[in-house]
């Protein structure tokens, strides 16, 4: 009796296990199981776009990066020029605008310390992060 009572539960606990498994087969290649959250700041891609014109990008990489490429309309706002950028770029900004800043990629932090600083020093409103940076912009192109 004890020996079919286990098979029984091994049996149930395969059946129950059949649904995840075939899901976790069929989706394989539709759900990226390593990609990084996104943060309270971040917005997609998708999103970003979706608010049309009232997008101000800002690119936070290296000038040198940037006259080699960068989003159209994109505005160039580093750390390392941050008092003679600063000014050009409030030159562009409007109330309205949603500034959504980008660097490299998704590990790169000048983003995050761009936006913290025109959130803070700058007091700007609706100020994000381009989550996957540069590398997310080419991605989605591709």
């Amino acid at each position: 009796m004890k020996r079919v009572l286990v098979r029984q539960t091994l049996v149930l606990l395969a059946l129950a296990m059949v649904p995840g498994i075939g899901q976790a087969v069929y989706y394989r290649d539709r759900v990226s199981w390593n990609a990084p959250a996104i943060a309270p700041d971040e917005v997609t891609l998708e999103q970003a776009q979706s608010w049309g014109d009232t997008v101000l990008w800002v690119d936070a990489r290296p000038t040198e990066q940037f006259e080699r490429e960068h989003i159209p309309a994109a505005l160039s706002l580093n750390e390392d020029s941050w008092d003679e950028l600063l000014p050009q770029m409030l030159a562009q900004w409007s109330p309205e605008n949603h500034v959504v800043v980008y660097c490299s990629s998704q590990s790169c932090a000048a983003s995050h310390d761009v936006a913290r600083r025109l959130r803070e020093e700058a007091g700007l409103k609706n100020v994000y992060v381009l989550h996957g940076g540069w590398e997310g912009w080419l991605g989605a192109k591709k």
